[in-house]
């Protein structure tokens, strides 16, 4: 089994992922674009157990604007760590902050709300696939 180590941005929070993710793509939601402070937001999902911190763990914080997302940062540095998804039953691990792991992404979610527009062939989801709950419409590249 392949194991991934990662940790925010001055490392007082360490962390790995064990495993493969069960999904790796781009988010383009409002609430992505704000939290990463960037037009698209680059994610990894994983089971919840996949996920280990191994340092730091009294320095993470937590805040969820919505019952869908509970977003995780370092206190110390605020560099932003992972998402809690518990609709999902899935864990986004941010892809940048796991540097040893082959980024692989496969689709585009909630790209009906871009503000960058990107052709590279990957498909386009107006927001989730149908098994996630959303609407598995799927938008022109």
């Amino acid at each position: 089994m392949s194991e991934h180590k990662g940790s925010c941005f001055c490392g007082a929070v360490e962390f790995t992922v064990s495993g493969e993710p069960a999904a790796m793509g781009y988010c383009h939601c409002e609430s992505c674009r704000h939290w990463s402070a960037g037009p698209v937001n680059a994610f990894t999902l994983w089971k919840p157990e996949a996920l280990k911190v191994t340092k730091g763990a009294d320095h993470i914080g937590t805040f969820n604007k919505s019952p869908t997302s509970f977003r995780k940062w370092c206190k110390s540095c605020g560099g932003h760590v992972f998402s809690d998804h518990p609709p999902m039953g899935l864990v986004d691990v941010y892809a940048a902050v796991i540097p040893g792991l082959p980024f692989r992404p496969a689709v585009h979610v909630n790209y009906g709300e871009k503000v960058l527009s990107i052709r590279d062939g990957l498909p386009k989801m107006k927001d989730f696939p149908a098994e996630m709950g959303g609407s598995g419409v799927t938008l022109p590249d």
